[in-house]
C-alpha cells in the first residue's frame, strides 16, 4: 500500500467500487486540503506486466473541479478511470493487485499566445475550439518531445482540426503523485 494519501485514496476508491459497486465516502483522516481545496484532477491507472513494464489501463479527469472538494474529485475520477474510460473495459477484480496509480492535481490554466511558451516535460496543454470542443494532454507523457506533438495529440483527442478551427491554447502544471 502506498504512503501517499492521493494515490492511496484513488486505490481505495477503485478497489471498493470494483469489488462492491459502491462509491466510498470521503475518509475522515485526510489532510485538511482534501476537504477544503478544489482542483481539476486526473487519475491514471497503469497495469504492471510480468516483465516489469506497464501499460495504460485507464485515465480520466477534470481540468476544472466538478466536486465539492479535492477528496471527492479524486474518488470520482478514480472510479471513472477504472470503469468509464472508453478505450478499455471495466477493470476486473483479478487485475487489482497489478495496478499502480498516478494522481495529477492541476494548477490553474494560463492562456498562451505562442508555442515557445510550452515545454511538454513541464506543462500540460488544453486546446479549446471556439465551438466548445476541447482536448487535454498532461505534462511529461512518454514519447511526447515537442510542443507541436503535444498540441497535435490534444487536438486529435478533442476532434479539433487546427487548420480549420479557431483554437485557444492553455498550459498548466500539475502536482503529480505516483505509487
Amino acid at each position: 500500500m502506498s504512503n501517499n494519501k492521493h494515490t492511496k485514496l484513488a486505490r481505495q476508491a477503485v478497489e471498493t467500487y470494483i469489488k462492491t459497486g459502491k462509491i466510498i465516502p470521503v475518509p475522515t483522516n485526510m489532510p485538511k486540503e482534501f476537504y477544503t481545496a478544489k482542483a481539476g484532477v486526473f487519475v491514471t491507472i497503469f497495469k504492471k506486466d510480468k516483465l516489469g513494464g506497464e501499460r495504460l489501463r485507464g485515465c480520466i479527469g477534470t481540468y476544472l473541479p466538478t466536486q465539492k472538494n479535492l477528496a471527492r474529485e479524486i474518488i470520482s475520477n478514480a472510479v471513472s478511470a477504472a470503469s468509464k474510460d472508453y478505450r478499455f473495459g471495466v477493470i476486473a477484480k483479478e487485475e487489482l493487485p497489478d495496478l499502480e496509480y498516478e494522481v495529477s492535481i492541476l494548477n490553474p490554466l494560463e492562456q498562451i499566445k505562442n508555442l515557445k511558451e510550452l515545454d511538454p516535460k513541464k506543462y500540460g496543454v488544453l486546446v479549446k475550439s471556439i465551438d466548445g470542443r476541447s482536448g487535454l494532454l498532461l505534462p511529461d507523457i512518454k514519447g511526447i518531445k515537442t510542443p507541436a506533438q503535444q498540441i497535435a495529440i490534444a487536438c486529435q483527442k478533442g476532434e479539433i482540426n487546427p487548420e480549420l478551427d479557431k483554437i485557444i491554447i492553455y498550459r498548466f502544471t500539475v502536482e503529480k503523485y505516483r505509487e
